[in-house]
Order: C-alpha cells, then sequence, then structure tokens
C-alpha cells in the first residue's frame, strides 16, 4: 500500500507527520482480517533528509576542490618554470662569476622549483581520477602494459631492468587509468630497487567476478606494519635524499583501482622484494 508515495498521518491538533502502512492479511474463524499498522517514521525520514543534504554538500565539496586543484596547478605551474629556466640560464652564462657558495644557492633553488612542479603534475594526476568521465569500454590489459613500459623505456634501459609477464585479460575501464597504475606500480619496482638490476614479474589470475593482478619485485621490500601506509598520499618510508618521488604513485593506484569497485594491497619482506596484488571487477562499479 502506497509503494512509492509519502504517506502522512495527522495529529489530533491536525498537523501530519510522515507514516509507513504495513497490511497482514490474517485468517480468524470469523473469516479473513487484515492487521493494519501505522509506524511514525519522522526520525528516519529526518536522518535520510540530513543524509540527502550531507551527500549534496560533499559533491559540490568534492567538485569545487577538484575544480580549485587544477586551477591552482596551472597557476603555479608558469612561476615554477620560470624560476627552473631562468636559474639554469644563471648557472650557465655566468659560471665564471660565481663562487660555489652562489652555485650551491642556484642548485637548491632550481631543485626545489622542479621538486614543486612534479608534486603538483602529481597531485593534478591524483584530483583528476574522480573527475574523469570516460564510460568505461574494453581495454586489453597487454597493450597498456606495452604503453607503461614504453614511458619507462629511460628507466628501465638506465635500470638494465628485467620486466617478466604472463598473458593478461581484456579489462572493462578506462585505458588512460590502467596504463597509470601500471606505470606507477613499475616504476615503483624500479626505484625501490637493491644493487641488482631490478627484475619485475606481472601476472594475472581470474577469479569469480574478476581478475587478479600481481606486480612482484626483488626490490628492497618493506615491514608489515607500513602495508597500509604506502597507499597514503604523501606518505615516504624513505627521504627523498635516497629514493626521489612525491609520495602520491601508489595514492593514484589506490584510487584507480577502488574507483571502479577494486582493491589494492602489498604483501612484501624487507630486503626481499614485495608484490602488488589488485582486483579489478568484470563490470566496474558505477560512479
Amino acid at each position: 500500500m502506497g509503494a512509492g508515495r509519502d504517506l502522512f498521518g495527522m495529529r489530533k491538533g491536525g498537523s501530519e507527520f510522515p507514516v509507513e502502512i504495513g497490511l497482514n492479511p490474517i485468517s480468524t474463524p470469523q473469516g479473513l482480517l487484515v492487521l493494519c499498522s501505522v509506524v511514525d517514521i519522522t526520525e528516519r525520514k529526518q536522518a535520510q533528509e540530513a543524509l540527502e543534504a550531507r551527500s549534496r554538500e560533499l559533491l559540490r565539496s568534492n567538485a569545487e576542490l577538484e575544480q580549485f586543484a587544477y586551477v591552482a596547478s596551472h597557476d603555479l605551474q608558469e612561476p615554477l618554470r620560470m624560476v627552473a629556466s631562468y636559474t639554469s640560464l644563471l648557472a650557465q652564462e655566468h659560471v665564471d662569476k660565481l663562487d660555489d657558495e652562489a652555485k650551491l644557492y642556484i642548485h637548491f633553488a632550481k631543485d626545489g622549483a622542479e621538486r614543486m612542479q612534479q608534486l603538483i603534475h602529481d597531485l593534478l594526476s591524483y584530483s583528476r581520477i574522480s573527475s574523469r568521465k570516460r564510460p568505461p569500454a574494453q581495454v586489453s590489459a597487454e597493450e597498456c602494459l606495452d604503453l607503461a613500459l614504453a614511458n619507462l623505456k629511460i628507466s628501465l634501459d638506465e635500470t638494465g631492468a628485467v620486466i617478466r609477464r604472463g598473458t593478461l585479460p581484456v579489462l572493462l575501464g578506462d585505458r588512460s587509468q590502467i596504463v597509470d597504475l601500471f606505470q606507477n606500480l613499475i616504476a615503483n619496482a624500479i626505484k625501490f630497487r637493491l644493487g641488482a638490476p631490478p627484475v619485475v614479474e606481472v601476472s594475472a589470475e581470474s577469479l569469480a567476478g574478476g581478475t587478479r593482478f600481481a606486480v612482484r619485485d626483488n626490490g628492497i621490500g618493506m615491514e608489515a606494519q607500513y602495508f597500509e601506509d604506502v597507499f597514503q598520499v604523501f606518505r615516504r618510508l624513505h627521504t627523498k635524499e635516497e629514493y626521489p618521488g612525491t609520495g602520491i604513485g601508489l595514492a593514484i593506484c589506490k584510487r584507480i583501482v577502488e574507483r571502479v569497485g577494486g582493491k589494492i594491497w602489498v604483501e612484501s619482506t624487507l630486503g626481499q622484494g614485495s608484490t602488488f596484488f589488485f582486483t579489478w571487477p568484470s563490470a566496474p562499479a558505477a560512479e
């Protein structure tokens, strides 16, 4: 009764209140009777309205935050490019006039500007993940891995990295984000390598409702207490002098995977490498 409609009761004073009505047939010696229950759902309605208002506010806030990140990033890029460019020119054209201390200051200024540029780039990539509205399409994970490796060619050549790969399936998703996912995980394996050339194995296993991927390396590994921390934005286990980077790469991976309803986690032993697992559902979650 009243399915899909708002029902109201009326108090003696004439004020209305939302109700839920239940009708249950009962067989009795006198015949079929109906037990009617009228429930005051004022508190439930208020809680529901508050939740809907909160959801609308979060959507608005997220949209404003994404817009702010996009605008701020672009506005900051130009002055940072100027700082990096002019400090480089200063070092090149006036090198004979600068003492060692001045050269060191120029190096710090140029390095700081370049690191800030990379940080802004990574933050912009992170903020854009949820705002991309491309409909999911059939995408070859093999091709996405090929593109990721092409983007990492310089690092692969410099480190002598070996990539071993199994057969990868076709996925339903956003091609560029799947490329970013593979690229960040493999770049992470190359960066946190031991003395030997890095060896990275990429494999996939079919599961009920999707696929589980594994990206395994022979790098420095980590302790179990950091398994959750490494996926947080700006969470670093090492200094930038030891290993450069902004601490956003794995956070981007987590956001990409969770956006489609998958999960990502790591298993590792200190000094013996790490394996990053992630699941990709057959039907990605709706936006």
